[in-house]
């Protein structure tokens, strides 16, 4: 059963700590980025601001997963990428919500 993803490791693997991963994996999606820059692009897009905790926390999750990857830089920011299964995973989360989305709609018109 090697395809199934185990419930605590939640949908593409991201784990219990979803919500920073998928934002940081959001903020990649648009090309390569250093830790300051994917925090100032997740606030502008969702309003989160996240802390540097929280920031590096995810970005070393996301990189053991082979989620992301660093990409060489000729300054000391160490900036990060998308893998393909970060790919993966982001647009699985994605239509996950998606549907978690479109039925809470639903069923809010229902109530």
């Amino acid at each position: 059963m090697a395809a199934a993803v185990k419930q605590s490791e939640g949908v593409g693997g991201l784990g219990r700590y979803a919500e920073p991963a998928v934002l940081v994996l959001v903020s990649l999606a648009e090309g390569p980025k250093h830790g300051y820059a994917i925090a100032a692009d997740v606030q502008a897009v969702s309003g989160v601001r996240m802390g540097p905790g929280t920031l590096y926390g995810a970005i070393a999750r996301l990189e053991e997963r082979a989620l992301i990857e660093p990409v060489p830089s000729e300054d000391r920011r160490r900036p990060y990428r998308l893998t393909a299964s970060g790919a993966r995973a982001l647009a699985g989360h994605l239509a996950m919500l998606e549907r978690v989305t479109a039925a809470g709609r639903r069923r809010l018109a229902g109530a």
